[in-house]
C-alpha cells in the first residue's frame, strides 16, 4: 500500500513539474499534442500504478490434500524397527549425502530462463531451447531477467557504439557535438532501450499473463525456421502455454516509444509521426533479434562440436 501511495504522489509531482496542458488551462484543450501527451502521461500512471501491485502479488499456495485415514482391519500388519544405539547414529550421521551437480541443462529448466549469450557476448537470457518441461515465469521473474539484460555490461557498450554513429552521422543537430552531445545520446539511447525493454518483456507480460521468451524451433529448413522467428513478433505463449497475439510486444513497443518521446526526447521529434516511426523500428529489430536467436544455437553448437 505505501509503494502505491509513493507511485500516486510520484505522478502528480511528475505532472506539475511537466506543466501538463491541463493543470494549466483548466481541462481546456488547446492543442492535438496536449491530447497525446494527455494519453502518455495517463499511460505512465497506469504502469506505475500496476507495477507494484503485481511485483507484491502472491500466488496463491493449494493446501495439502487431507489424508485419509482408515481404521485398522481386524488383523493389523506389525512392522517391527530395528533398535539403534547411539554409535550406529553416530555413523550414520557422518555419511554425507551424496547429491549429483546439477547440470547447465537441468539449471535452465528449473530457472525457466538461460545464460546463453549471442556471440559470447550479447545477453540472450529469455531464449529457450528444447523448450519441454520449462516452467512458467512468475512476475517477479520477469522483471529480474529483464533487469540482467539492461544492466548488463555489454548493453553499456553496445548503447555506447550506437550513440557513437548518432555522433558521427549528427543525427540530432540540437544534441551538439563533444562529450556533452555524446552525453546526451548515449542517455537517450540507453533509457529508449531499456524503456522498451521493461515494457514489452516484464510489464505487459505480467499484466496480461504472457510468456516474455522465445522459444526456438530449432528443426525443419531455413525457410520455416526463418518464418517462425519472423512471427515471434505477432504471435507468443500465455503463461499456460497457450498461443497467443503478442499483445505485449505491440503494446509494450508502442507505449514505450510514446513515454520516451513525450517525455525527455527535443521538442522537435515529439509528434505521434515520430512515435509510430520509432515503433516500427523497433518492430524490425526485434524481428531480426529473433531471427538471430533461432539460429545461434546452431552455430554454438558446431563451433563446440568442431573442438
Amino acid at each position: 500500500m505505501e509503494t502505491v501511495c509513493l507511485s500516486f504522489i510520484w505522478c502528480i509531482y511528475f505532472l506539475v513539474e511537466e506543466g501538463h496542458p491541463l493543470l494549466r488551462n483548466h481541462g481546456v484543450f488547446r492543442s492535438r499534442q496536449s491530447c497525446v501527451q494527455l494519453c502518455v502521461y495517463c499511460a505512465v500512471a497506469v504502469v506505475f500504478f500496476l507495477t507494484p501491485l503485481v511485483l507484491q502479488g502472491q500466488e496463491l499456495q493449494l493446501a495439502p490434500l487431507p489424508v485419509s485415514r482408515t481404521n485398522p482391519g481386524p488383523n493389523p500388519i506389525i512392522t517391527l524397527v530395528p533398535r539403534l544405539d547411539a554409535a550406529d547414529l553416530a555413523n550414520e550421521n557422518a555419511i554425507p549425502l551424496q547429491t549429483a551437480p546439477l547440470t547447465p541443462d537441468s539449471q535452465e529448466i528449473r530457472s525457466g530462463t538461460s545464460k546463453d549469450r549471442i556471440f559470447w557476448t550479447m545477453p540472450n537470457f529469455l531464449t529457450v531451447e528444447d523448450a519441454d518441461g520449462i516452467p512458467p515465469l512468475s512476475p517477479r521473474q520477469k522483471f529480474t531477467v529483464v533487469a540482467r539484460g539492461v544492466f548488463d555490461p555489454f548493453e553499456f557498450v553496445l548503447v555506447g557504439f550506437v550513440a557513437g554513429l548518432g555522433q558521427a552521422s549528427n543525427s540530432n543537430p540540437s544534441y551538439g557535438q563533444g562529450a556533452q552531445g555524446y552525453a546526451k545520446r548515449f542517455g537517450t539511447s540507453y533509457a529508449d532501450n531499456a524503456i522498451e525493454n521493461f515494457m514489452a518483456s516484464a510489464v505487459f507480460p505480467s499484466i496480461l499473463h504472457q510468456d516474455p521468451r522465445y522459444y526456438q524451433l530449432g528443426r525443419g529448413g531455413f525457410r520455416k525456421r526463418t518464418a517462425h522467428a519472423v512471427s515471434r513478433v505477432l504471435i507468443t505463449r500465455s503463461d499456460s502455454g497457450h498461443a497467443q497475439l503478442n499483445y505485449s510486444e505491440l503494446m509494450g513497443g508502442v507505449s514505450g516509444a510514446a513515454i520516451s518521446t513525450y517525455t525527455y526526447h527535443p521538442q522537435t521529434e515529439r509528434s505521434f509521426g515520430n512515435v509510430m516511426s520509432v515503433w516500427g523500428t523497433q518492430m524490425a529489430w526485434d524481428a531480426a533479434t529473433y531471427m538471430i536467436k533461432e539460429f545461434w544455437p546452431d552455430l554454438r553448437k558446431k563451433r563446440k562440436n568442431s573442438h
